[in-house]
């Protein structure tokens, strides 16, 4: 006895058994097994990693963030608007002496005879004859000597709150200023010139001269003297910006734009005007810059990740539900049941659900529909309409089942319908359920962001990773803003492409012909 038991070998307390071992396997519960297969498939593992991490940036990054996902920046940029325009008059103008008329015909005449180089001319039955008393500056006679009218270039303007002088008044001083003199009188009034061509009367300026034709551009507009004095200089000094400083001390800046084929000066008014800081480029404050919007493009990625995750699931989650309910109720009872249930199926494959959703998409533009409604129904369409894969697939897997002993032995135990279904067949069908739903979510999330960059699906100020890459509506922003849609598209291929990895890595993992 005591050789025998020498002769068997003593059992070893601290002998490890691996992961491969039969003896090591066969205590692994089937759960287990499904973990221990998946997570050897590096694939899938890596899959798992992708979306892990997108989740975090998604929903913790989201609560990181300081700023909201509908939160605007703005910054200040110079606005221009047209304010008036000058011309410099080089025609002759023309101005009648109080109570008489100086006709566009009569005009012509006076024309005609300087080009003939008379200073005579006869229109109607009456004579007419010209003075030239400066250079661009004549005055026009009646037969009976008396003056009927002034041709000049320089424009007499009446000072500001003033009334615009009489015509002797302007007669006499466009005399006096092309003849260089610094007084003279009219109507027994005596006014002097300064050397800014200022007229004035008891030291008063009632008017000035000048070639320059100032019109504003907008109603309601006063051009002062002084500002036409400061528009001058800049004019003459050939600037194209100049600021204005107003009697109470306000400053202005104007610019100053030449249009040589309608020979006029455009002034516009520059405002420093709050907007939205439009593709604002990365920095350190908005590390992927802002969208067209002034929005902040990364914390836009984070919430837009919670909305795309949120439509993924919960879409898969109704398709998941009708389709068990339909095909485990079909598959069960077969007969004219399951040829109802599957003829349904059959319409529902039939549905063009794009062209649907786009009406739906439209009506609910047309009707203004709340964002967030908006979104809960774009789920529940999606949902609707995309249950009859699973459906199939439950029926044909519960087909196979029902005829097995343990539901011969459901039914020999009395235990009732809904239960044998719900209880004991679909759970057998969860391991493909779990395959199918993880593939369909990453093709459902690209549904949601292809409708959102046609505008149809999520709506602002919500964000999505399709309708941020709905901003990119022309070749100009696509070029030279990569920062708003290029970081979208990395998101959308990771995530997806997780989905694709987790759900080959488990449709792996449950096969029950995988080699251990």
């Amino acid at each position: 006895m005591l050789k025998n038991k020498k002769n068997v070998p003593a059992k070893n307390e601290n002998e490890q058994y691996s992961l491969n071992d039969d003896r090591r396997v066969k205590v692994l519960s089937p759960g287990a097994l499904v973990a221990k297969r998946f997570f050897r498939n590096r694939l899938a593992v890596v899959g798992l990693i992708m979306l892990l991490s997108m989740a975090v940036f998604s929903f913790i990054g989201g609560m990181v963030i300081p700023y909201g996902q509908a939160e605007q920046f703005y910054t200040y940029t110079p606005l221009k608007k047209e304010y008036v325009g000058v011309t410099r008059n080089d025609d002759i103008r023309y101005a009648a002496a109080e109570g008489k008329e100086f006709s566009t015909i009569l005009q012509a005449q006076f024309l005609l005879a300087q080009v003939k180089g008379t200073d005579t001319f006869e229109y109607g039955g009456n004579s007419y004859s010209y003075k030239q008393e400066a250079k661009d500056f004549y005055s026009i006679y009646s037969a009976d000597g008396s003056l009927l009218a002034i041709a000049y270039k320089d424009i007499v303007n009446a000072a500001d709150g003033m009334d615009a002088p009489a015509f002797i008044v302007k007669y006499e001083a466009l005399k006096a200023y092309t003849g260089g003199a610094k007084s003279f009188t009219a109507d027994g009034v005596a006014y002097t010139l300064d050397e800014d061509a200022n007229i004035i009367q008891n030291g008063t300026i009632i008017g000035y001269i000048s070639r320059f034709v100032v019109s504003p551009k907008q109603n309601g507009v006063t051009i002062t003297r002084d500002f036409k004095e400061r528009l001058e200089e800049a004019l003459e000094d050939n600037i194209s910006e100049f600021v204005y400083t107003s009697p109470e001390g306000e400053e202005q800046k104007y610019a100053v734009t030449y249009d040589a084929s309608a020979m006029v000066w455009s002034v516009q008014q520059v405002e420093e005007t709050k907007v939205y800081a439009s593709y604002g480029l990365p920095s350190w404050d908005h590390p992927l810059g802002l969208d067209g919007n002034g929005m902040d493009m990364l914390t836009r990625l984070m919430y837009g990740g919670r909305v795309s995750l949120y439509i993924g699931f919960i879409v898969v989650f109704i398709e998941t539900l009708l389709g068990v309910i339909m095909g485990g109720i079909a598959g069960y009872f077969g007969g004219w049941v399951d040829n109802l249930i599957m003829r349904l199926v059959d319409i529902f494959y039939c549905i063009p659900s794009m062209p649907i959703i786009i009406i739906l998409g439209a009506t609910m533009d047309n009707m203004q529909v709340d964002p967030q409604v908006r979104m809960i129904y774009l789920m529940l369409l999606l949902g609707f309409l995309g249950w009859a894969g699973i459906a199939r697939l439950v029926r044909g897997q519960i087909l196979s089942l029902r005829e097995q002993e343990f539901m011969m032995a459901t039914e020999a135990g009395g235990i009732r319908v809904s239960r044998r279904i719900f209880k004991h067949l679909i759970p057998n069908v969860i391991p493909q359920l779990i395959v199918t739903c993880t593939m369909s979510l990453g093709s459902t999330i690209i549904t949601e962001a292809t409708l959102s960059f046609l505008g149809l699906g999520v709506k602002f100020p919500f964000a999505s990773w399709g309708n941020i890459i709905s901003d990119v509506n022309n070749s100009f922003v696509m070029t030279n803003y990569w920062f708003i849609w290029i970081p979208a598209g990395i998101c959308l291929l990771i995530t997806v492409l997780g989905f694709n990895f987790v759900g080959d890595g488990l449709r792996d993992a449950f096969d029950p012909k995988m080699k251990r």
